[in-house]
């Protein structure tokens, strides 16, 4: 279940990973009054027919998690701008990859809250494969961008533990200014 926005984020950065992206670029935009997210990617990209199907609650195809029969990411997203009066578009090409755009209107009282930004870089930071991701953060006097590797050339490994405690506390570091 999706109950913050973070969680929305690393659902859709999950899909272009298995989407075969090799570059994943998240820009996360926090004014005072709203919350702007973009995320895309260079992964297969879909036609307006698996567009169609990937906001449908009710259809998965069943290659990416066997058994399911629903997909909900998408959906739930939607659903949680329309509910929160945001905005919300998909921009997808077949084999050169898709875009998601969103906004909440942090001032409706049916906005989900940002949650744990820390913990999501780190999370998206670290998922498995070789694709290059791109973050990019603005924030009322906060501003800054990570390269996954860039990250990984100065602290080595991500998987590794040492590597993983350094990446969280540089992360921190540049929430905090």
């Amino acid at each position: 279940m999706h109950f913050e926005i973070t969680d929305f984020i690393v659902d859709i950065v999950q899909n272009s990973c298995e989407a075969d992206a090799s570059l994943v670029a998240v820009e996360l935009d926090e004014s005072q009054k709203y919350m702007d997210i973009r995320i895309r990617d260079d992964g297969k990209g879909m036609d307006e027919g698996e567009k169609a199907r990937a906001m449908d609650p009710f259809v998965t195809d069943g290659r990416k998690h066997p058994g399911r029969k629903v997909g909900l990411g998408l959906p739930f997203l939607k659903q949680a701008i329309d509910q929160s009066g945001g905005r919300f578009s998909l921009r997808s090409e077949k084999g050169k990859g898709t875009e998601v755009v969103f906004r909440f209107d942090k001032g409706q009282i049916d906005c989900p809250p940002l949650g744990d930004v820390v913990g999501l870089f780190l999370s998206i930071l670290c998922l498995p494969g070789g694709q290059e991701m791109t973050i990019a953060r603005k924030k009322t006097g906060l501003s800054y961008v990570l390269k996954k590797s860039e990250l990984a050339e100065a602290l080595g490994d991500l998987e590794r533990g040492s590597s993983l405690v350094l990446l969280k506390q540089y992360l921190r570091s540049q929430e905090e200014g």
